[in-house]
Order: structure tokens, then sequence, then C-alpha cells
């Protein structure tokens, strides 16, 4: 199997649905990522269908409950559960998103993007600090999809995502997806997006489907990856190399087979560029 943290790799979303032919049918999915929130619970069928999958499959943790971006940060309480998720998986990477979900503890359960600005990135690089330092090991921030623009925005959102990754010396997992939603959205230029992220920050890729609705597309992971992003991720893999990278599906989800002959795309997309490379 192919070392995820050294080369080229390609995992998937782990989803219920995916549990038994998973075990069944040993598809070639090199790492799976969890949706650490599902998974941070005392016990019962999710926790003993992933014990049995991690003997077979490596796993990244990802989650979306974290609130990096709220004045106080994320809870002891939830660092604490997190931690000992961690330690009972092993994951090869942990990650989160840049954003705040919800206010004095209410989780309002959506991924809410944050002001563009100086003050907004010296909280969340603290807040990020703060983090590693209690996991012991660096956190993956992702750009999440936007709709809105705040009127405080002093900068681009790579260059907020830039510089919060170097102030915090943390990674960056790449949504190619969610580059595409929010350049069609907001009007700019995607490949300005990629040229402003620095080389080796970015740890991991995300690719996923989304909704248009003619006027705006919402970042839905309800479809398949659309040509446009396929085509914007062929431009990460020429600027970042070998990241590993993988195909999310939260809601209308397919067969198995049918994602990992969707995630062999991505396999011969990179592969066709990074051959090339290696061969010269």
């Amino acid at each position: 199997m192919t070392n995820p943290l050294t080369s080229s790799s390609f995992g998937l979303g782990l989803r219920t649905d995916h549990y038994l032919p998973i075990l069944a049918d040993k598809p070639a999915v090199d790492w799976f990522e969890i949706l650490s929130e599902n998974y941070m619970v005392p016990g019962g069928k999710p926790l003993t269908m992933l014990d049995a999958i991690r003997a077979d499959y490596p796993v990244v943790m990802h989650g979306v409950s974290m609130s990096i971006g709220t004045p106080e940060g994320p809870s002891g309480e939830y660092l604490h559960d997190l931690k000992k998720l961690i330690d009972r998986v092993s994951p090869m990477w942990v990650s989160d998103h840049i954003c705040w979900t919800g206010v004095h503890g209410k989780n309002m359960h959506d991924l809410f993007p944050l002001p563009y600005n100086e003050e907004t990135i010296q909280l969340v690089a603290g807040n990020v600090r703060r983090v590693q330092d209690v996991l012991g090991r660096r956190l993956l921030l992702e750009n999440v999809s936007s709709y809105l623009q705040y009127s405080s925005d002093s900068m681009a959102e790579w260059e907020f995502v830039a510089a919060i990754a170097e102030q915090a010396d943390s990674m960056i997992l790449l949504d190619v997806n969610n580059i595409y939603v929010s350049s069609i959205n907001h009007g700019f230029d995607a490949m300005d997006y990629l040229r402003g992220i620095p080389l080796g920050r970015v740890q991991q890729i995300h690719l996923a489907g989304h909704s248009d609705h003619g006027t705006h597309i919402v970042d839905t992971h309800d479809q398949a990856v659309a040509d446009p992003v396929w085509d914007l991720y062929a431009q990460a893999i020429r600027r970042f190399g070998a990241v590993p990278s993988m195909i999310e599906r939260d809601d209308n989800i397919p067969p198995l087979a049918e994602l990992v002959a969707e995630l062999e795309q991505a396999r011969r997309i990179s592969n066709s560029i990074l051959s090339p490379a290696i061969a010269a």
C-alpha cells in the first residue's frame, strides 16, 4: 500500500453506508477520512466498525465543530474528547476548518466564514497554537466555501489562509471544490488562489461535488466532482506536487464501487502530471 505521508495517495470519506462493503470487498483506497465528531463517543457501532476498518486501512481525522475562529477558541472539553479519539485511532493527521460554528457554546452546525483581516489572523493563529500544544501535533486547516463577504475584509482569502498557516506553523487542507465555489460566487480567479498558497504547507486536498443554482453555486457534497473542479485539481497538482487527495460525499451517497471509480479519476490526473515530471 502507498505510504500517504510520503507520496501520492488517494482516500475517501468514511460513511456508514460503506462500512460493510469496505470490510467485505477491501477496495483499492489508500486511506479513509473520518468525521471526528461521529466517533467522539464512549462506544457503540461506529467505533466498533472503525476499529475493524483500521485493521486494514490508515485513517485521518477531520472535524467540523472545533470553531477555531471564535474568540474563546475550542473548549477544553472538546479538545479532551478529540485527544482521546486521537489516542485511540492514531490518525496520520488531524484537520478542521478555518471558520466559526457557533457562539457561547452553542453549535449551529454550519461552517461560517471569517473576516479576512489582521485581527482575525492573530485570533485564529493564537487558537491554532493552543490546540497544537494540547494535541501535540500540527493541525491541518481547511478553506471553507463562502456566500457572503464582510465589510471589514482587508485582504484576499488566500492571503488570509496563508498568513494563518505561517503564523501558527500549521498545515493546510486545500479544498479545491471550495475554491471553485467561492471563485464563482465572489468573482475572483481560482488560479490566483492557488498561486497565493505557499508551497510546502498543503498536506491534503479535498474534492467534492456542488449544486449550480445559476446565480450562485453551493458546496453540497451530493454530486460527482464537476469538470471545472477536476481542471482546477490538475492545476493544484502542478503547483503543489504529490499531495494526498480524497473525495467527500455526504448526501445522495452512491455505492462504494462508484466512488472508488471516481477516485481513480483523481489518481489518473495526478499520475499524468507527476509521472512525466518524475521521469524527467
